[in-house]
């Protein structure tokens, strides 16, 4: 028996998008960081290192996230991982790890309470502005970096 299956807990490190493929399905992309606790031997200190992770959310539940959730928001995640390649603008051949998202969960405060609606439409607005193959934008990658660091 195979089991491949994810749960994450974390904030958001950048504000949702979401495409409408022509096919008319909405495909949202989230980038999460997740801390990670762990004492360092040397010094007996507890340490927080962050793990970021590049989710994709399909269908209504993408829409929802790219309307209602913004950067800093916290959400769980259930999902699966999947392996994908592909190929950079200059021709460089990559591999991506990403998390494909059954259900997210929106945890604490909503937009309201940081003075944005929820009927802003960012959904619309990012799938407008998006031109590229969403398939071929990179995902994370590996190593010590901070949200302004990831692509997407």
């Amino acid at each position: 028996m195979n089991i491949n299956r994810v749960v994450l807990t974390g904030n958001l490190t950048a504000d949702p998008e979401v495409k409408v493929l022509p096919s008319g399905t909405a495909v949202g992309r989230l980038r999460l960081a997740v801390n990670t606790r762990r004492k360092n031997n040397a010094s007996g200190e507890w340490e927080e290192k962050a793990n970021f992770f590049a989710v994709t959310v399909w269908g209504a539940q993408g829409e929802n996230c790219a309307r209602y959730l913004s950067k800093g928001r916290p959400v769980a995640i259930d999902g699966r991982l999947e392996w994908r390649e592909y190929t950079t603008q200059d021709g460089q051949r990559r591999e991506a790890v990403e998390v494909i998202a059954d259900t997210v969960q929106f945890l604490g405060g909503g937009r309201e309470q940081n003075g944005n609606g929820p009927d802003e439409p960012r959904a619309a607005a990012a799938a407008a502005q998006d031109t590229g193959d969403f398939d071929a934008a990179p995902a994370f990658g590996a190593g010590a970096a901070t949200s302004d660091d990831i692509p997407f």
